[in-house]
């Protein structure tokens, strides 16, 4: 679906005419010929992230060109601390996917039985003020993921494959290094407007069998590049950044 060029540690996705729609820095949605994956330096800590990327793409000699009247802001723009030499595709069908995976800041949600639960409410208070979370700006670890298919999707469909997209990252991920994710990861779609179209993406439409098994291919063979031995910065290794959500929520009927 897109033509890949990685240069001066940044991934350009490139289709003329592609939908997108991203959760990431100025997301939203948005019709562009490309979307960018930019690896940033260790200890970065910009905030004028716009300016930042239209250097990086001027260092990467990455134009505007074919873009809706060469607006550069309207292509999505991830950031991350892993280097593009981590990012792995995977492609199935109507759909591929692309995946950076850093996981130095673990987001992690216990999930307790029942009686647990039930015996920790009257420590709720002890818990909520005991959680752990990541003061300013976030460690760029971060698991980046741009999906997209030949198919054009209903307005619904996108947001849903979304959904689907962050579901199978998470189970990925807790199969294989025991957390759902980080503390900033982003998900971009992509779709054909011009393409055949697709209502629904849920996990048995085509779009969305076809996105679970992307995510899940491209998200483990970056995984495995980033951490060859085996050795993630997860939960076991107790890593310095993320965040532990143990706060309990009153739970009712409506």
């Amino acid at each position: 679906m897109f033509e890949a060029t990685v240069r001066e540690g940044v991934l350009r996705l490139r289709r003329p005419g592609t939908r997108w729609l991203s959760t990431g820095w100025d997301g939203g949605r948005s019709r562009a010929a490309t979307a960018y994956n930019v690896t940033v330096p260790e200890g970065f800590e910009r905030t004028d992230l716009a300016a930042y990327r239209d250097e990086r793409l001027a260092r990467a000699e990455f134009g505007a060109e074919g873009n809706v009247e060469d607006d550069r802001d309207a292509a999505p723009t991830l950031f991350t601390g892993v280097s593009m030499d981590h990012a792995r595709g995977a492609r199935v069908g109507p759909v591929v996917a692309y995946a950076t995976v850093g996981l130095s800041n673990p987001a992690m949600l216990p999930v307790e039985s029942e009686a647990a639960s039930a015996a920790g409410t009257a420590g709720a208070t002890e818990s909520r003020d005991a959680t752990r979370r990541t003061e300013g700006r976030p460690d760029p670890g971060t698991v980046n993921l741009i999906l997209g298919t030949t198919r054009r999707l209903a307005p619904g469909a996108a947001a849903n494959l979304v959904a689907v997209a962050a579901e199978a990252k998470a189970a990925t991920l807790l199969a294989t290094a025991g957390i759902p994710g980080t503390t900033s990861d982003a998900v971009v779609v992509a779709d054909d407007p011009a393409g055949e179209p697709a209502e629904f993406s849920g996990s048995a439409t085509a779009v969305g069998g076809a996105a679970r098994a992307c995510v899940r291919d491209a998200v483990r063979a970056s995984l495995r590049s980033r951490y060859p031995d085996g050795d993630v910065p997860g939960p076991a290794a107790d890593a310095e950044h993320g965040v532990v959500t143990d706060e309990r929520a009153e739970v009712f009927d409506p």
